[in-house]
């Protein structure tokens, strides 16, 4: 479970929203999730970021950031401001990948950004159904994968388990972008914490 991204697929405690931006470094990408100018709560683990979360008064969010590979990212917690934000996450060739758990409102959502739009962004398991500036920008990739035929069908058994469906897709993601995010450091790791989103 320390390459790629496929394992969010089988792990029950995925609950942050995952923002990744490459060609910003960690603190840029905070402040373009809305991060508040002062309110720095240092370094924190997991547990300690959704307590802040908890307390924190509508619209805000905890952001724990750092980078891995090629990107930077950000674990949100709380409210998220990586869906709402990719297109000004994803200005100034910057790339920017938005994953979304969705814990109470399934399915799961990828939204992939570049020169200030949303270039696609759909469901896993929902990949028929795509949306944003290009929305056939990954059809080439989802067909190679076995996901979806090339006229944007579904290709993947009928009675496949939801996680099996995810995971093919996140091992699809992690493949095309170069995505890689080890579960310590969503999970355990002491990570620079912003408070994002306040209005």
């Amino acid at each position: 479970m320390e390459h790629g991204i496929a394992w969010l697929a089988d792990w029950p405690d995925w609950y942050a929203g995952l923002t990744f931006a490459r060609g910003i470094d960690p603190e840029e990408l905070a402040a373009r999730l809305g991060a508040v100018p002062g309110l720095r709560p240092g370094d924190l683990g997991a547990s300690d970021a959704w307590s802040l979360a908890m307390d924190a008064v509508d619209g805000e969010g905890v952001a724990r950031v750092g980078t891995w590979g090629d990107w930077s990212f950000a674990v949100e917690h709380g409210a998220p401001a990586g869906a709402d934000l990719l297109a000004e996450i994803g200005r100034d060739g910057t790339e920017a990948v938005h994953l979304d758990p969705q814990p109470d409102h399934p399915p799961r959502q990828f939204w992939y950004a570049r020169d200030g739009a949303v270039v696609c962004c759909f469901g896993l398991g929902e990949e028929v159904w795509r949306g944003g500036h290009q929305p056939d920008f990954l059809l080439p990739e989802l067909v190679s994968a076995g996901i979806l035929h090339p006229d944007g069908t579904d290709a993947r058994p009928e009675h496949e388990p939801d996680d099996d469906r995810a995971r093919r897709t996140l091992t699809m993601l992690e493949d095309r972008f170069g995505l890689s995010l080890p579960r310590r450091l969503v999970a355990e790791a002491l990570l620079p914490a912003f408070v994002t989103g306040a209005n």
